[in-house]
């Protein structure tokens, strides 16, 4: 196995999971509600809609990203509703320590919306085709697919990582350290957060459609499939 496509892939996934966004918003409250296995496994959601993405953009899938340009509107309304629905839903939530236990229904609902926040993300498949595209010769060859496994097994790797620690330190070092009003103000700010991130989405829909907003900044990402 290539060793520099796994540290490659490796460093991609930490940097493209690391920035704070709905589903690090979402991962987190999870960990302080309920431990460290919800807040995980919601992140494990994003990581299996960011492999699919990165083994599009690594095997240069084009079709898929001309889908996603082709309905990018689309999805990005089906994405923005979602986060509106989580945000609202969060915001209308008083957990109590007491209730805040770990249930199967729970961290399958994590999971889901974890998924269906990063799947409805466009940028998502693009930003590893820019990422991939500006590789070199660190990228794999076309129709090299061992190599596209070995970057992506990277990706995944370091993605995983990034939330595994993420979920434990807030589990470990915060969750047990605050009490029912300081549980009910972390939800609250996690959901302006993603209600802001929601609406953020539905109004570049609506600039996008009244002309306001270049509707053509997938054409850069396209162009550097093969």
């Amino acid at each position: 196995m290539n060793f520099e496509l796994i540290m490659t892939g490796f460093i991609i996934g930490l940097v493209t999971s690391a920035p704070v966004g709905p589903v690090n918003v979402m991962a987190i409250r999870r960990a302080v509600n309920r431990g460290f296995i919800p807040g995980f496994l919601a992140g494990l959601g994003a990581v299996t809609a960011d492999a699919l993405f990165a083994l599009a953009a690594a095997l240069g899938v084009t079709a898929i990203a001309e889908f996603i340009k082709s309905y990018s509107l689309a999805i990005q309304l089906c994405g923005g509703l979602l986060l509106l629905f989580y945000g609202i839903n969060t915001l209308r939530v008083h957990l109590h320590l007491s209730q805040a236990q770990n249930s199967g229904t729970s961290i399958i609902k994590g999971f889901f919306a974890a998924f269906a926040m990063t799947v409805t993300n466009p940028g998502a498949i693009l930003g590893f085709v820019a990422i991939f595209g500006s590789l070199g010769h660190l990228a794999p060859d076309h129709k090299d697919y061992l190599a596209a496994l070995t970057l992506v097994t990277g990706v995944i790797i370091g993605a995983l990582l990034w939330w595994a620690s993420i979920s434990m330190l807030v589990s470990k070092l915060i969750r047990h350290r605050v009490n029912d009003s300081t549980l009910d103000w972390i939800n609250r700010i996690a959901a302006i957060i993603l209600i802001g991130f929601g609406g953020f989405l539905l109004v570049k829909v609506a600039a996008t459609l009244l002309g306001f907003w270049p509707a053509d900044y997938f054409e850069a990402g396209l162009e550097t499939l093969g």
